[in-house]
């Protein structure tokens, strides 16, 4: 497995030199489309040995095996014949490969991932090296592919310092507690209507596997998942990454989970057990909360979400959801609603204050895990502030926040009793009457004191510079694609 050894930087190092790579998140961009053609091209394989009737819906000519594997006699498409081939025979093919209602998720998933792809590589003799050090990859070899995995989750990681590309990552941490805490049953079906790169699913499956003993709990846990992402890239990133966990019907969807009518939800569309970080901070337009009652219709999309999860959850469901604190404070009448009707309809047993800097470098607004279930009203609400690690200052890209942070809150969660700390409530149970009637829904409680002013080292200075500079370009990036949306244009 010598060849996994800094996979990454030798391609980044290669990558450097093509003009047509313009920043980080290009360069991923660059590597995942060919990462999942490669990792398709095992997938056909083992469904090819095991069925002879296989057919793949890529035609011959575009499948890596016969376009990008060099057997090095020196016929291996490169320069000029290789960037023709891509750009006007494979990108092409891929784009308009015939799909329709009828077709398997595992061959409809090649023309969805492909749909807005794109090759940024203008010099194929780079091209073909690329090709090269991905085709060393073995997915054959059980370990290797189980290696990669782990690396495959370090380019997930780089999407987070690469601009506007990390609100699809929810650090592995977060979502492994998230996952275990929910504690997955075999034959249950969780769902993520937001799923950005598949980091829920794949925490969920990772706690899943555990439990699964016979043929029987092998199907239930490869049918156990169902997500929506409506952006292409990140789309394309969790498919791969399902593939890779050895799912050979990744059914995850490209679309947005908000162009429908939630009171059209029915029994079958409702799921078991929902694990969430939704999108926040962006505005919604009329046609988007057209599908929502009139109470519930906020601008904002977060809460939105929050609708879907409530209509889309089955009596004696569970669920975890991320939010932000405007969430738990608003007082606007759609975030009142949508409280109430949390409260009313659904039990929230527990809000989990998370750190403010556990989604740094993208965002420095602090959230929250809301953990509800669809058994009865809600009677009573558990606060529990998570502070900082012991030795942390922040989180950052070089000290993220890692599983055994949330020990406090496990050891906490198994018994639970109020806690106060120099004077601030860090753990308290509030009842359902205190929460609405004398709090007015305002759900902001056990939040964190104010910090007093830190003095930093001058290198530690620098590096929190960068990483605020680099959320702010995130949040900048964003506040202009909404604009833009609205102006019903695309900046160039």
């Amino acid at each position: 497995m010598s060849n996994l050894t800094g996979f990454v930087k030798r391609l980044r190092d290669i990558m450097r030199n093509d003009a047509g790579i313009n920043g980080d998140a290009q360069r991923i961009e660059q590597i995942a489309w060919m990462l999942f053609l490669k990792v398709y091209d095992a997938k056909e394989q083992e469904w090819e040995f095991s069925d002879d009737n296989y057919q793949s819906i890529i035609p011959e000519e575009c499948r890596w095996q016969n376009w990008a594997q060099d057997d090095k006699s020196g016929t291996a498409l490169t320069g000029d014949k290789l960037l023709n081939f891509v750009n006007n025979t494979l990108f092409p093919t891929l784009k308009n490969l015939q799909v329709d209602a009828s077709t398997p998720i595992n061959k409809a998933i090649v023309q969805t991932t492909f749909a807005d792809a794109n090759n940024y590589m203008k010099d194929g003799i780079l091209l073909r090296q690329v090709i090269n050090v991905i085709d060393e990859l073995d997915f054959s070899d059980y370990e290797e592919s189980h290696a990669f995995g782990d690396i495959y989750e370090n380019i997930l990681k780089e999407l987070q310092s690469a601009g506007s590309a990390g609100e699809f990552y929810t650090p592995r941490a977060v979502t492994d507690f998230m996952a275990q805490v929910i504690k997955p049953q075999i034959g249950e079906t969780m769902a993520d209507f937001a799923c950005g790169t598949g980091g829920f699913i794949v925490s969920w499956l990772k706690e899943l596997q555990k439990l699964v003993h016979t043929t029987e709990d092998e199907d239930a846990y490869s049918n156990s998942i169902y997500g929506i992402e409506k952006k292409q890239f990140p789309y394309m990133l969790c498919i791969t990454n399902l593939l890779l966990h050895g799912l050979d019907v990744p059914r995850v969807f490209h679309s947005n989970t908000l162009l429908h009518d939630v009171l059209d939800y029915t029994e079958e569309d409702k799921v078991d057990v929902i694990l969430m970080n939704p999108p926040y901070g962006g505005s919604e337009k009329t046609d988007v909360k057209n599908h929502f009652p009139t109470d519930l219709a906020s601008s904002e999309t977060a809460d939105l979400f929050m609708s879907v999860i409530m209509y889309r959850l089955k009596k004696n469901g569970r669920a975890a959801v991320i939010l932000p604190d405007g969430f738990l404070f608003g007082t606007d009448n759609a975030k009142i609603n949508i409280k109430r009707k949390l409260l009313r309809e659904f039990n929230l047993h527990t809000i989990i204050r998370l750190p403010g800097s556990v989604f740094s470098p993208y965002t420095s607004i602090t959230t929250n895990i809301l953990f509800f279930d669809n058994t009865h009203p809600t009677e009573e609400t558990w606060f529990y502030r998570l502070d900082m690690p012991e030795g942390y200052k922040h989180f950052s890209k070089t000290k993220p926040m890692k599983l055994e942070h949330f020990r406090p809150v496990l050891d906490w969660w198994k018994n639970r009793q109020e806690i106060t700390e120099d004077g601030f409530d860090k753990a308290k149970k509030f009842s359902v009457q205190q929460l609405t009637e004398e709090l007015g829904y305002n759900l902001d409680q056990c939040g964190f004191p104010h910090e007093e002013e830190e003095i930093l080292e001058p290198m530690e200075l620098i590096r929190r510079y960068e990483e605020q500079r680099a959320s702010l370009n995130a949040e900048i990036d964003q506040v202009l694609e909404e604009i833009t949306s609205l102006l019903g244009g695309a900046i160039e």
